[in-house]
């Protein structure tokens, strides 16, 4: 049975690694992206990367069945009902950016809960992954979907939603981001 894990805070260093490639296509793979399933939809959320519950691996979970599906998808060439293919499990994802406009949308985030801002992204993508049996697949995608794919890819690069506003909105967010910051930071020592 899956098990909710416990969502790592900003400023603990593990959401500054880079996560190591995925190697072993095995039980304990598939029962760990299980567990964060668990953990992304009792925590409310669309998307969650390892380094969010203390690993750092090129893994990550999304899931936008319950969100508004304006948005554009093929998966493997084909546009199958999200249904059939959500929550998706991206193990070592390359994301290609593809000729689009960008779009500005405001983004949150697990590890800092409450603070949300706006953060400009390429609209289309085409994301390159193995899912935990180690099969290949290629997904495109806009809107949401996309967003949700770049903001989790990142996490595994090490790069937070922050780095990525404009300078104005992430100094309306300082005070915020600084508080979250003390806060882990004294929730971590003994």
């Amino acid at each position: 049975m899956p098990t909710p894990l416990p969502i790592v805070r900003y400023n603990d260093p593990v959401l500054r690694k880079k996560g190591a490639r995925v190697t072993a296509f095995d039980a304990a793979l598939a029962a760990l992206a299980d567990d964060m399933v668990a953990t992304m939809h009792d925590a409310e959320g669309i998307g969650l990367a390892a380094q969010q519950i203390g690993r750092a691996l090129q893994l990550c979970v999304v899931d936008l069945r319950e969100t508004n599906r304006e948005f554009v998808w093929e998966l493997d060439g084909a546009r199958a009902p999200l249904e059939l293919f959500m929550p998706l499990t991206l193990v070592n994802p390359v994301v290609t950016v593809l000729p689009s406009d960008e779009t500005i949308y405001e983004e949150g985030c697990l590890s800092f809960p409450g603070i949300r801002g706006d953060v400009t992204r390429p609209d289309a993508i085409r994301l390159d992954f193995k899912d935990t049996q180690g099969v290949p697949h290629t997904l495109a995608c806009t809107g949401l979907l996309s967003r949700c794919v770049q903001h989790e890819v990142d996490h595994l690069n090490g790069v937070l939603f922050i780095d990525r506003m404009d300078k104005k909105t992430r100094a309306k967010l300082d005070d915020e981001v600084k508080a979250l910051a003390k806060e882990t930071t004294a929730s971590a020592k003994p």
